[in-house]
């Protein structure tokens, strides 16, 4: 596929159609990586979008207890001071 670089201010850019934006999953940033002479533009995820949410769900469910028991009940911190 080709496309022309247009002015946009005092920089340039490309447009990118809305089907490329849909088949991709691409929002509103792109990572931009330059590697062995081209240029490749990757969608960027949130991956923590909605943690909140998930956190809630399971401070309220009771599902949020630590697995393990705390790793410093049995130390004298007395040598480290």
């Amino acid at each position: 596929m080709e496309t022309a670089i247009i002015k946009i201010g005092n920089s340039k850019g490309l447009r990118l159609s809305k089907t490329i934006l849909e088949k991709y999953n691409i929002k509103d940033k792109v990572e931009i990586i330059l590697e062995m002479g081209q240029i490749v533009l990757k969608p960027i995820e949130t991956p923590r979008k909605n943690w909140d949410v998930s956190f809630e769900k399971m401070h309220q469910e009771g599902d949020d207890t630590l697995l393990l028991t705390d790793v410093f009940d049995d130390e004298d911190f007395e040598e480290w001071k």
